[in-house]
This record gives structure tokens, C-alpha cells and sequence, in this order.
């Protein structure tokens, strides 16, 4: 048997009768979701020069996601981080795709939606179809089963979770997650394409909400029981963890930027997926998302961003 392909995955000889799967080469990545996180993950493949093809549920949300990118690369001109020239490329390098049809040449479909599992199963039943046989499909969710996800794709040994951290440019690590049927030549693509993008890779056990969010969500979960419960304010909650355990940002600060309603769906999870009190949602959280006060991208969460300056709504 000579050199062949067993679909996009190259399958070789070793020279002493022995075969060998060689994990298909990212060129070309889909992105699904054109929000920050879709577009981070754009902006780094494109500085990477992979060419990047970007889908939402709107042409309007698609094009909000290029401005972004566009922005933020005209932001790393100004620091001189980037020359114009490449700048320009790398803008190129990122197309539109208003149709999953438009993913038939992707050699990966990376799932960045919002934080939750009818949604995301409801995406990889209808993409499934438009993509070439070979073609790996990645979800970026910070905390739901990949085995689970993956069950409902026609490919669960080339799916894959891809746990980008926010703000993606700026964020070193990426957790890969492998569902029970991911196979090696996956997950070696798919480590191969994350060292491309100058990240780091951590390896996290597909239990809910991995190891980052596993560690991280219950400590601001606390945090805003310790609001809820009177103990500290947030200003003083805030501050207490910025200079009192060296935090960058204060753990309330820090849900708002995540967004309330993601940090809730982690929580869900936890608490649903590991059976444990410890993991249950602070009732001021649920409280807060009910509200629709979701944090920074809704301009009102535990601070008020509506003003010239964050101010504190409790």
C-alpha cells in the first residue's frame, strides 16, 4: 500500500510495513459567531496567515466582526506593533461568509457562539452537511461536554474543543479538550494550528467547564456572594483582590467583562454537571442577568459603564 489519503488525513507507510495517520494541515478556518470571541479568534488566525472565512446570523453582525478586526489592527499600527503593509494582508485575509456553504473549502469550523448547548448542538446539525469530508469542527465553549457536542456531529473522532481565552489577541493559553471519540490525528492538527498562532496549549479532561473556568468561575461566584451577602461592596470586593492577592482586575469587574450571562451558564453547568451546592449560582447573579444587566456589553452590570467613568451599582 503507497502513499494514500484516508479522507484529509494523510495515510503513510514507515518503510517496515507499518501505516500512520499524519493530521491534516490547517490552511483555511471557518468561524462561526463574529462577536468578540469569533472575532479575536479571526484576528489571530489572519495575523498567523491563515486565511479565515466569518459567519453570524446577520450580514450586519458579520460586518461588525471585520470592523473589529479592523480596528484592532490599526490600534497595533499606531503602538508599532504592526506595519501598515501587513496590517492590510492580514485584513484580507479575513472574508465573509454569510452561508455554511461558504465553509465547503474550510479545513476547520471553530463554533464560537454564545455559552449554550441547544444553540451550539442546533449549529453543528445544520453545518455538518456544507463541510468536505475531511474537515475538523472545534467549538470554543468555555464550559459544556465536547463528547456530548460531538454526538451529534457525523464526525465525533474529528471534533474537538478549542477553549480560546478573552481578550483572544492578548490571551496566551488555549485549552484543547477531547471528547471521547477525538482521534490523535485531531487533536495533533489541532495542537499544530494553536502553536501556529504563537499560543499555549494546555491539555484539559472533558469535565465541565475544563480548568481555567473550572478554578475561575466559582471564585467570582463567591465574590458576588460576598456582595449579596452584605460583606463587602464592589468597590471594596474589588479593590481587596486587585491589591490584596495582586488580581489585575477585581473579580467583579472581571464578570462584567466576561459578560453575567456566560458567567451564570458556567455556573449551570458546574452545578448541574457535577452535582455539588458549592457550584450553585448566587441568587444576585441570576438577578443581575435577569435584569439584562449583563456587564460592559450591555453597558449596566455591577458597574455602570453608561457614564464617563465605571461606577459601582451597588
Amino acid at each position: 500500500m503507497g502513499p494514500g489519503r484516508e479522507g484529509g488525513f494523510r495515510r503513510i507507510e514507515d518503510g517496515h510495513g507499518r501505516t500512520a495517520v499524519m493530521s491534516l494541515e490547517i490552511r483555511k478556518v471557518g468561524i462561526i459567531g463574529a462577536g468578540q470571541m469569533g472575532n479575536g479568534i479571526a484576528q489571530v488566525c489572519a495575523q498567523a496567515g491563515i486565511d479565515v472565512m466569518l459567519n453570524d446570523l446577520s450580514e450586519d453582525r458579520i460586518q461588525a466582526g471585520v470592523a473589529a478586526i479592523e480596528g484592532n489592527l490599526s490600534k497595533l499600527v499606531q503602538k508599532g506593533s504592526m506595519d501598515e503593509a501587513d496590517r492590510r494582508k492580514a485584513l484580507q485575509r479575513v472574508q465573509p461568509a454569510p452561508s455554511y456553504a461558504d465553509f465547503a473549502s474550510c479545513d476547520i469550523v471553530i463554533e464560537a457562539a454564545t455559552e449554550n448547548e441547544e444553540v451550539k448542538r442546533k449549529i453543528f446539525t445544520q453545518l455538518c452537511p456544507s463541510l468536505k469530508p475531511d474537515a475538523m469542527v472545534a467549538s470554543n465553549t468555555s464550559s459544556i461536554s465536547i463528547t456530548r457536542l460531538a454526538s451529534v456531529t457525523d464526525r465525533p473522532e474529528r471534533f474537538i474543543g478549542i477553549h480560546f481565552m478573552n481578550p483572544v489577541p492578548r490571551m496566551q493559553l488555549v485549552e484543547l479538550i477531547r471528547g471521547i471519540a477525538t482521534e490523535d490525528p485531531t487533536f495533533e492538527a489541532a495542537k499544530a494550528f494553536i502553536d501556529r498562532l504563537g499560543k499555549t496549549v494546555t491539555v484539559a479532561e472533558d469535565f465541565p467547564a475544563f480548568i481555567v473556568n473550572r478554578i475561575l468561575l466559582p471564585m467570582i461566584n463567591e465574590a458576588i456572594y460576598t456582595l449579596y451577602e452584605g460583606v463587602g461592596s464592589v468597590d471594596a470586593i474589588d479593590t481587596a483582590m486587585r491589591l490584596g492577592a495582586n488580581h489585575p482586575m477585581g473579580p467583579l469587574q472581571l464578570a462584567d467583562f466576561i459578560g453575567l450571562d456566560t458567567c451564570l451558564s458556567v455556573m449551570q453547568v458546574l452545578h448541574e454537571g457535577l452535582a455539588d451546592s458549592k457550584y450553585r449560582p448566587c441568587p444576585l447573579l441570576v438577578k443581575y442577568v435577569e435584569a439584562g444587566w449583563l456587564g460592559r456589553k450591555t453597558r449596566r452590570g455591577f458597574y455602570d459603564y453608561r457614564g464617563e467613568k465605571p461606577m459601582p451599582t451597588r
